[in-house]
């Protein structure tokens, strides 16, 4: 299993907040908003996307999808990901 985050923040923004967060994981920059533009999350006003977590499995299929501030609490995501492990 692979974790990582990406936003379209800066990279030295994305170094700043892992940091500050304590996070365990990487954080991407997709300053050019091209990867969140291809999930559908990035709003091309703002050129900001939207909180959102995906879950993929190996097959690059997307199992699990949570936005907004639900997004933010890992627990759907552990558990989409303790279910793909048992099929």
């Amino acid at each position: 299993m692979q974790v990582f985050g990406v936003s379209t923040d800066s990279g030295p923004t994305l170094s700043h907040w892992a940091k500050e967060m304590g996070l365990t994981y990487p954080l991407l920059s997709d300053k050019k908003g091209e990867v969140s533009k291809l999930y559908g999350v990035l709003n091309p006003d703002s050129m900001m996307a939207g909180r959102t977590t995906f879950v993929v499995d190996t097959e690059g299929r997307i199992q699990h999808i949570e936005a907004g501030s639900a997004a933010v609490d890992p627990t759907g995501a552990e558990t989409a990901c303790k279910r793909i492990r048992k099929k």
